[in-house]
């Protein structure tokens, strides 16, 4: 396909996942984490695989680090025709117990993050057209007790992606702007929750802390494979019609 496609949290996860499906359709590829070392092991792997990738550190709450790394791929490709907005935190307790630096912390990087990714993003494709996908979470559809921090950031997000999409469309600029927002992933993002680790402990494995929950009523989890996949489709051609919409690809958990 011959695309530049920025890839924010590459380095594990749906990113690295993302980052993947892209490069196996001929894009070129460029892996960014505010963990370098882990955007470069992503971006090498995909290069032994004979595809094309690069990588870099950035920090998607730090509007400089956006500025050199969208700047960087812009000199050195001469466009950006894809940004994928992967990289998140998450956190989990009641809102009444949420220190106001924890709700700051998941606020700065879930939607401060994914302000200043569509800021540059649009900034780099206004001319030449292009697509900005975010990945939400069905949590910001329907609340998500316990999470407070974690659903009002993507909750916040969706709006952000269709008040992005309408001033693409009435500006008459060639941006499109869209979500798609999973429940569970398996990704390492649980793995550093302190409730996951006590299942991890409780059931043996990290596979079993997975299926406990699945079988406990927390829905079905699906891969990073899964999403990156409707991220492909939705950055593809075929969703050309698609704008400001944010699919919930759940199995169903926000009915």
């Amino acid at each position: 396909m011959n695309r530049i496609v920025l890839v924010t949290g590459a380095g594990s996860g749906i990113g690295a996942a993302t980052a993947a499906v892209f490069a196996t359709d001929g894009s070129h590829v460029v892996c960014v984490d505010v963990d370098g070392p882990a955007a470069a092991a992503t971006a090498r792997a995909l290069s032994a695989r004979g595809h094309s990738a690069s990588s870099a550190a950035l920090d998607v709450r730090d509007e400089h680090d956006w500025e050199q790394v969208v700047g960087r791929s812009m000199a050195d490709h001469g466009r950006l025709d894809v940004l994928v907005s992967c990289a998140g935190v998450s956190s989990g307790s009641p809102l009444a117990d949420t220190e106001l630096g924890e709700w700051r912390r998941v606020l700065a990087t879930n939607l401060d993050g994914a302000f200043l990714a569509t800021k540059h993003g649009l900034r780099a494709m206004r001319e030449r057209g292009g697509v900005i996908v975010h990945v939400g979470s069905a949590s910001g559809i329907r609340a998500a007790p316990g999470a407070a921090a974690y659903s009002v950031s993507k909750a916040g997000l969706g709006m952000l992606v269709r008040v992005a999409a309408k001033e693409c469309r009435d500006g008459g600029i060639p941006v499109r702007v869209c979500a798609v927002s999973p429940a569970g992933v398996r990704t390492p993002m649980w793995e550093r929750m302190p409730f996951f680790q006590e299942i991890v402990t409780q059931t043996g494995s990290v596979a079993a802390a997975f299926d406990a929950l699945e079988q406990g009523g927390g829905g079905k989890f699906s891969d990073p494979e899964d999403v990156a996949r409707v991220i492909r489709f939705l950055a593809s051609d075929d969703a050309r019609h698609l704008n400001g919409v944010e699919i919930p690809a759940d199995s169903g958990y926000v009915l």
